[in-house]
């Protein structure tokens, strides 16, 4: 088989990126050196961003219906929530979904879509030559592709293969979490009190995290005992919770870095091979989708021949700053944590935290750091339009009667181009039928920003490519979904598509 992508790692990032590429109908293949999936968990949260990305494509019920809702989260474990019900959102909650059961989800997803997904396969080598990547695992395989991506983790081989830098800050901080079978009737309830996160999981067990002024500062690789973690807890909350049959332990750090670039000529870099950091506000495995989403369309359309000029390296343009926002949130929250854990710093700290508790009760500060948290507020480009998420509008198409919101629209992987009247013209727009779904709104209900254009051109991940008057539409059709292959033709049939 011709494969026109390796994507290295089956954790999150990788797998929605195979299903992207898939949709696309481009022959992506994904090698994970682990023989199965992993049966722990070190992310438990989809925030609202990550459940819109799968509302675009029509599969945000299987997540929801796996979890459970909250309705906000927290910053630096300030007793002032994020509101997350106050933003503009369907979905402004905290999805509490254990990372293997993501992973199970988003692997049935590229599956059912094409891509092939080859487990017990390490990866060993990765060098570029001209027109290709060549990838060499352990098992003896030399395989090309166009392109490689790395979504293999903090210690990324690809990453290292493409000689990108890895800048940042080395571990000066770690905590330790541990999932228990057995625990005190009410422990979930209780715990946050005593200043550790007990969260309830499938099966019957409980996720306890803990920071331990007295344990800060050993390493993440150093393995943690069951003895050490039950002390660990008498120590920081008075009670050890009732804990016993432990199923997983283990330690995290501070740890924090990111790529130079994401992008090596024919190797990019995404998720954790591009980011890391101390898992505050649970944003890792939320910005990994978030790389994934924006970098598959525009691999799928490099590979495809049409990208425009520099669609792909906007993948790094994109997505490389909101890396660096949140390795720096991450990083001030974390200090704010450590500082009020050490003696000779906790009253300042702790009169800071309430500080902060205040202004966090102010809406409009809450609202603002929700946005930057949950994703919401992710704008690119500029700070004009163009760029901005485009939220889920109710709308009223002729073609699809059935829709009633916007993201019904965009399950295709497509741009969306929306004339908002039928008496707008735009020329030859048909040509791009294979790249673009034309809509005619019957009813639509603009955001103020766009009021007064009569079309709107949304980008396949939910962002805004355009907005103006239908004579300009094909200039904007030309900079964001390339020459058309006929100019005048019929539409083609629409490639790499499946019904969710």
């Amino acid at each position: 088989m011709h494969i026109d992508v390796i994507v290295v790692g089956a954790g999150p990032t990788g797998l929605l990126l195979a299903a992207e590429l898939a949709l696309a109908g481009v022959r992506v293949r994904v090698l994970e050196r682990g023989m199965s999936p992993t049966r722990d968990s070190r992310a438990l949260t989809l925030h609202p961003r990550s459940i819109e990305v799968m509302d675009l494509r029509g599969i945000a019920d299987r997540f929801l219906s796996r979890g459970r809702t909250v309705p906000g989260w927290h910053f630096a474990g300030l007793h002032t929530r994020l509101n997350f019900t106050a933003l503009d959102t369907r979905h402004g909650y905290t999805l509490f979904l254990e990372q293997a059961r993501t992973e199970e989800l988003l692997d049935a997803r590229a599956r059912e879509l094409g891509a092939e997904i080859v487990r017990g396969r390490e990866v060993t080598a990765v060098r570029q030559e001209q027109d290709a990547v060549v990838v060499e695992t352990a098992e003896g395989e030399s395989l090309r592709a166009a392109y490689v991506v790395g979504c293999d983790g903090g210690r990324s081989l690809v990453r290292q293969a493409a000689g990108i830098p890895f800048d940042g800050t080395d571990e000066t901080l770690t905590g330790m979490l541990g999932d228990f079978a057995a625990t005190d009737p009410g422990t979930a309830q209780t715990a946050e009190a005593h200043g550790v996160l007990a969260v309830p999981l499938e099966g019957g067990l409980t996720r306890f995290v803990v920071m331990d002024p007295q344990l800060m500062r050993i390493p993440a690789g150093q393995p943690v005992t069951f003895e050490e973690f039950q002390q660990s807890l008498k120590r920081v909350a008075g009670t050890d919770f009732g804990i016993a049959q432990p199923r997983w332990l283990s330690r995290f750090g501070n740890a924090t870095r990111l790529a130079g670039r994401y992008r090596q000529d024919r190797i990019l870099v995404a998720g954790d091979a591009a980011h890391i950091h101390f898992p505050a506000a649970g944003q890792g495995l939320n910005t990994g989708l978030q790389d994934a989403m924006n970098l598959g369309w525009k691999l799928a359309a490099q590979v495809k021949g049409w990208a425009p000029a520099g669609l792909l390296d906007s993948y790094d343009a994109e997505r490389r700053p909101v890396g660096a926002a949140v390795t720096a949130n991450t990083q001030a929250q974390t200090l704010l944590m450590e500082l009020t854990l050490m003696p000779q710093y906790r009253q300042p700290a702790m009169a800071l935290r309430d500080m902060l508790d205040g202004l966090l009760g102010i809406e409009e500060v809450n609202r603002r750091l929700a946005a930057s948290v949950s994703a919401i507020g992710t704008r690119y480009g500029d700070g004009s339009p163009a760029g901005a998420r485009v939220p889920d509008l109710p709308v009223s198409v002729t073609e699809h009667p059935q829709a009633e919101r916007l993201y019904e629209l965009l399950h295709g992987g497509r741009f969306l181009l929306i004339r908002t009247s039928k008496h707008v013209g735009i020329a030859g727009a048909h040509a791009w039928g294979d790249r673009v779904e034309n809509v005619t709104a019957t009813a639509w209900q603009a955001p103020p920003e766009l009021d007064g254009a009569d079309a709107v051109l949304v980008r396949p991940d939910g962002h805004l490519a355009w907005a103006g008057q239908g004579d300009q539409a094909r200039q904007a059709l030309l900079r964001w979904a390339g020459v058309p292959d006929d100019v005048g033709a019929s539409p083609r049939p629409r490639t790499g598509t499946a019904q969710p």
